[in-house]
């Protein structure tokens, strides 16, 4: 029997859907206001009802940061004494997601038209 790509691989599609869109999500929330990462990964298991959750977001704020699109903007100590390092979008990140959401409804609009394709007889 033959082995599925996921098997074959350790990845399942939601995994590289995920890995695909994280920074796009990421720079979603940060276009609303300045974030740290577990109020990040709070807000996105909020607004999917529990179902998209990103184990680990450092790496996808540090590429952020390291491309230019996301910043430091200031550190908070919470009231059990951690360190809040607090995220925003820049000017250059701002340009990046809009160009990303309209590649991303553009993909999503082809994927469509490719499900509902009627050959006709």
């Amino acid at each position: 029997m033959k082995k599925s790509e996921s098997e074959s691989s350790g990845h399942s599609f939601k995994d590289y859907f995920k890995r695909a869109i994280n920074q796009m999500l990421v720079l979603v929330l940060l276009s609303e206001k300045p974030m740290y990462v577990y109020q990040l990964a709070s807000e996105l298991e909020k607004r999917s009802s529990d179902s998209y959750s990103v184990a680990l977001l450092y790496p996808v704020l540090y590429r952020l940061v390291k491309l230019g699109y996301a910043a430091e903007s200031g550190k908070e100590i919470s009231e059990d004494n951690r360190v809040r390092n607090y995220y925003r979008i820049t000017d250059a990140g701002c340009e990046y997601l809009q160009k990303i959401l309209q590649e991303y409804d553009e993909m999503l609009e082809a994927v469509r038209q490719i499900r509902e394709y009627k050959q006709e007889p």
